[in-house]
C-alpha cells in the first residue's frame, strides 16, 4: 500500500463523501466506505495537530531579540 498523505487523503475523503451522497451504494458497501472515511479523518486530524505542533512564530521581545513561541490561531485571527 502506498504511504498515506494529507492531500490525498483529504481527496479521498472529498470522492467519498461525494459517493455517500449520491446514496447508489449498497448498504454493506456504504459502511465500508463511511469506515474508510473515518479512519481518513482520523489520519487528517492527526497530521494537522502534528503540524500545527510545529508551526512557531518569531516574536521580537523588546530589546533582546527573537523568540519562538508557538502559533496562536485565536490571537492572530484577532490581528486580521
Amino acid at each position: 500500500m502506498a504511504q498515506k498523505n494529507f492531500e490525498t487523503s483529504m481527496k479521498r475523503l472529498e470522492d467519498i463523501v461525494h459517493e455517500l451522497e449520491k446514496g447508489d451504494l449498497p448498504l454493506e458497501e456504504s459502511l465500508k466506505v463511511f469506515e474508510e472515511g473515518m479512519r481518513l479523518i482520523k489520519f487528517c486530524s492527526e497530521k494537522l495537530e502534528e503540524v500545527e505542533q510545529k508551526v512557531t512564530m518569531l516574536v521580537k521581545e523588546g530589546d533582546t531579540g527573537y523568540v519562538h513561541r508557538p502559533f496562536d490561531i485565536e490571537k492572530n485571527e484577532e490581528d486580521l
